[in-house]
């Protein structure tokens, strides 16, 4: 998970950083800093995350896969 999906994931579902961290079981501090690139998460932590944001219908993709319904996704291509 990168800090992108995160953002976007969280925005999909209308969530908070404090509400997701309540739901994950994480600190507020760990998702804003996560997300704002000052720091990375422990394997725990990105797990908890992951598995809080795919039990509330979000599906994370790796380059290349096919989302399996609507959504939205980075061309990192454009980007540069």
């Amino acid at each position: 998970m990168t800090p992108e999906q995160l953002r976007m994931a969280r925005n999909a579902l209308r969530l908070g950083t404090r509400e997701l961290a309540e739901i994950a079981g994480v600190s507020f501090t760990t998702i804003n800093r996560f997300e704002t690139e000052k720091g990375g998460l422990q394997h725990s932590s990105a797990e908890a995350i992951r598995k809080a944001l795919e039990d509330k219908g979000i599906q994370f993709l790796d380059s290349g896969q096919v989302a399996a319904g609507p959504g939205v996704a980075l061309n990192k291509a454009e980007q540069d």
